[in-house]
Formats: C-alpha cells, sequence, structure tokens
C-alpha cells in the first residue's frame, strides 16, 4: 500500500467501492463500517491519530488527528459525512460503485456528495508532517448524515470537544456557505367519527376538519413570512409545503380520519421547539369548535435546527479570501448546527454541486480537485501551522 497520497483518485476509487447507504428503510440501510475502516488505514499510514466510536455496532464516526498535542482540541477540523443515499443502478450509465473517469469528470455514488471529501483531505495534509502543525488537523468522518444524522447527534450527546475551527466539506461548488435553512417534518391527524354519507349527523367529517386546519394554517405561515425574512437566501422567507394528505375510504362514508404531512424550513434564528408548538396551536384551534374532532400531532424526525456563522467571522473571512467568494447561503441542510453547538466555528465548502447529488450518475469535476486541495492546504496552514 502506498503512503503518498498527494494524489486523490485512488482512495476516492476505493472509497467509492465500498457501499455504505444510509436510508430510513431497514431493508435499503447499510453500515458504513467498510468505509471507516478504510479512511482509519490510510489516515494511520499518513501519521494521524485514529479513534473509531461505535454508535449502534453497525454504525461509526471516525476522529483523526495530526499534529498538536493531546488535550489541545483548538485546531482545525475538516468534516465529511461516510454515507450516501441509495440509488438506482439501471438508470447509471456506469456502475454507481466503481469510479468511472469520462469526459473530465469522475463518477460514481459519493463522488460529489461527498467521500471525495476524505481523499482531498489527506491529499491536502500530506504536504505538512505532524511536527510542522503548532495546533491539531482533525479528520472527521460521520454516519448517517442522509437519513438520521446518527453520527453528529452522537457528537452531540457526548459533548465532543474537536477543534476550534471546522469546515464541513458537502458539494458547493467550492463557494463558502455560512447559513443555510432548518427542516421540519410535522404529521397533523384530524380523527373524527364514520358513518353514513346520507345523514351528516350520523358522524363528525375528519376531512372537513382538516380543511379548517389547512386554513389556518396559510394564515400562519404568511404571518411567518411577514415576520421573518434573511435576504441572504434565494427564497428570503421560511417555507411551508403541504406534501401530503390522506382521508376517507368511500365516498358513502363520512371521513373518520384524515392526515396531513407538511415540511417547514425555518430561518436562522427561528427556535424550532417554538414553532413545533405554535403550529400544533394553530392546527387545534382550528377545531375547537368542532364537536366530534380531535387533533393528534408528531414530528416525523427529530428535525434539523437552520444554522449560521455570522458574516465576519475570521473562518468566514479566510475561506473567503482562499476562494475569491462572498460568503453566502443554501437551501439544503447539513450537519453544520451540530457541529456549530460543540463550540466550533463552522462552515460548509466543498467541490461539486448539489445539482449532481442524489442523482443517477452523479460526478465531480476533476478540474475542481486542484482548486479544492490548494484551499484546503490554506486553510491547514491558517489554522495549524501559522496559529
Amino acid at each position: 500500500m502506498t503512503t503518498d497520497f498527494s494524489d486523490p483518485l485512488p482512495l476516492i476509487r476505493e472509497l467509492i467501492a465500498r457501499p455504505s447507504v444510509s436510508c430510513t428503510d431497514p431493508h435499503m440501510d447499510q453500515s458504513n463500517r467498510a468505509v471507516i475502516e478504510l479512511l482509519a488505514d490510510r489516515l494511520e499510514a499518513c501519521g494521524f491519530r485514529v479513534e473509531v466510536r461505535d454508535i449502534d455496532g453497525r454504525k461509526a464516526n471516525l476522529v483523526a488527528t495530526l499534529g498538536g498535542g493531546e488535550g489541545q482540541p483548538d485546531g482545525l477540523v475538516l468534516s465529511g459525512h461516510t454515507d450516501t443515499v441509495p440509488c438506482d443502478p439501471e438508470l447509471w450509465r456506469s456502475d454507481p460503485f466503481v469510479a468511472t473517469e469520462r469526459d473530465g469528470r469522475i463518477y460514481g455514488l459519493g463522488s460529489a456528495d461527498m467521500k471525495s471529501f476524505f481523499a482531498l483531505s489527506l491529499a491536502a495534509a500530506s504536504h505538512f508532517r505532524a511536527g510542522d502543525l503548532r495546533k491539531p488537523l482533525v479528520i472527521l468522518a460521520t454516519a448517517d448524515e442522509e437519513s438520521s444524522m446518527s453520527g453528529a447527534r452522537a457528537l452531540a450527546r457526548e459533548q465532543a470537544r474537536l477543534g476550534r475551527y471546522c469546515v464541513i466539506g458537502e458539494p458547493t461548488g467550492l463557494k463558502p456557505i455560512r447559513l443555510h435553512k432548518g427542516v421540519m417534518m410535522e404529521s397533523l391527524t384530524v380523527r373524527g367519527r364514520a358513518g353514513h354519507s346520507s345523514d351528516p349527523a350520523l358522524g363528525a367529517n375528519a376531512i372537513e376538519g382538516m380543511w379548517r386546519v389547512l386554513g389556518a394554517l396559510q394564515v400562519w405561515r404568511a404571518e411567518l413570512q411577514a415576520a421573518h425574512r434573511n435576504e441572504a437566501f434565494k427564497v428570503a422567507g421560511p417555507t411551508m409545503n403541504f406534501g401530503s394528505i390522506h382521508g376517507g375510504d368511500n365516498p358513502n362514508r363520512i371521513c373518520a380520519h384524515c392526515e396531513l404531512h407538511l415540511d417547514l424550513r425555518p430561518l436562522p434564528g427561528m427556535n424550532m421547539e417554538r414553532l413545533r408548538e405554535e403550529l400544533r396551536g394553530k392546527a387545534l384551534g382550528a377545531l375547537l369548535d368542532q364537536q366530534g374532532l380531535s387533533l393528534e400531532a408528531r414530528a416525523l424526525f427529530d428535525g434539523l435546527p437552520p444554522f449560521e456563522t455570522v458574516a465576519d467571522a475570521d473562518l468566514v473571512r479566510v475561506c473567503e479570501d482562499l476562494t475569491g467568494q462572498t460568503a453566502g447561503s443554501v437551501a439544503f441542510g447539513t450537519e453544520a448546527p451540530f457541529l456549530s453547538a460543540l463550540g466550533l466555528e463552522t462552515l460548509v465548502l466543498g467541490p461539486g454541486n448539489i445539482e449532481q447529488a442524489h442523482q443517477p450518475d452523479e460526478y465531480l469535476e476533476l478540474a475542481q480537485i486542484p482548486p479544492a486541495i490548494a484551499i484546503l492546504r490554506g486553510l491547514i496552514e491558517r489554522y495549524c501551522v501559522a496559529t
């Protein structure tokens, strides 16, 4: 095995060849251990001190440290997730688990989102010796970002001390990203009473109750959008999407059950638990005078908080200087809120584009590899060597 990692392509190929799909469907969900073990082996060969942190027996996080002394968790963290979304191999032009180069691109599942970032981080780190680093460099690899975020949540529970600055290598086209919206997915169920449709008094119609709930939520959505705006986002206000609705079973029966699933995306500064309470209050209020109807509310998942690092933060300024681009925002979510909550000044910046993620024939432009490594070398120099 080579110990020269300055060329990232061999490791990119190895990472893509190790399936690590995470999925809310347990039949499709896979362990990330093969990727973690590969990274541990390569990072140890490059001089990193490697710690594999078990999550549930099947999944694990990896924390690898180069340079600095023990008890110095104030350097730079380069962070990525080891998992991918599921794929449809029949829709790909080539095997999604075989890295294929053509047309100036490298194709494969995880090439952009985001296994390649580990290889680029190692390539950048290989230009330094451990003794060069006055502050430690940490490469962090997490589990399940594409599903439950169990890896980031485990770090949050541990109150892990990892460093002072953190760059998450999600695909941003090498543009620094300092803020994104949160994600909430909620279920509201109106329960009524079934009966023969010939006499409305025989039942309580859950669909009619949900119609009232939808009206109340549309009014509340407009209130939220009038009260909260952030022009850093393409869509400047919070959004609420009514994504699916199911109720009833036959035209001649009064509907006894109607369920709505909605997606709410709050701006930085909006409190998710307060929003959840207000959402349920608005829905319940719409039913107060409706006899025979009740409301059940539940979160479809724990939710992803919004994220923001202030525009004048040191990491933001440094990344803007290294890339020549002003830090902006994205609509997709990342692990940044969890890492930021651990005291890390956090920014999202990586090669590839989100348009290629989660798609057949996912790819990374080979032309983005040299500038990505140069940016990562600049970050290591700034926060681990020159500090």
